[in-house]
């Protein structure tokens, strides 16, 4: 890639996540449906199933979904300076908004229509969370056994209190297992073709 393109890409890298992170309120959940509408559809940087990825590596890491997101997806397309772009682009408008609400937030917590708006807020950000379940359903379950994981996961996760990193690395290993088969006669497959090369 020249340096122009490159330039071009982490530009616009930055202001894709710019331009996603004041609208992901709620947390990096809530900014899914955003984020998979700009890389997916608009920008064309990754597929679906490829989005679905990177959230499940950007939740196994420790830090909020939606800066390991970027990060991750930034790397993916321009290397580390895309991962430093991509994070600033995310960090940068929270960070002056959230500066800007704590000062005001001090201020005018009592205020009813403040109240009022933060009430209305809190369940169209379930909402959202909600439609990033589905969408990101649709791609990770796909078959009997990746919707069995799915109700084992929930059930561990919502009367076990199991914490989600045990969860996620319990579906992982699950995951290993299951296919092993598969793993296996892949990779005999790749020994048979690079003897025969």
């Amino acid at each position: 890639m020249n340096r122009f393109k490159k330039m071009k890409l982490l530009w616009s890298l930055f202001f894709t996540f710019m331009k996603i992170s004041p609208f992901s309120f709620g947390g990096g959940y809530a900014m899914i449906p955003l984020l998979e509408r700009a890389v997916t559809e608009k920008k064309k940087w990754a597929k679906k199933e490829d989005i679905t990825d990177v959230l499940v590596m950007a939740q196994t890491v420790p830090g909020s979904i939606a800066v390991n997101t970027a990060t991750f997806i930034g790397y993916r397309l321009a290397g580390l300076s895309g991962a430093v772009v991509g994070t600033l682009g995310i960090v940068t408008p929270t960070f002056i908004i959230i500066v800007l609400l704590a000062a005001l937030f001090l201020n005018f917590q009592q205020n009813p229509i403040v109240a009022a708006a933060l009430m209305g807020i809190r369940p169209a950000i379930v909402a959202l969370i909600i439609y990033a379940a589905i969408k990101i359903g649709k791609t990770a379950i796909f078959d009997i056994k990746t919707l069995i994981f799915a109700v084992i996961s929930l059930i561990l996760f919502l009367f076990v209190h199991m914490h989600p990193i045990v969860i996620l690395v319990a579906g992982g290993l699950g995951g290993i297992l299951l296919n092993m088969k598969n793993l296996i006669s892949t990779n005999e497959k790749d020994q048979e073709k690079s003897r025969g090369a």
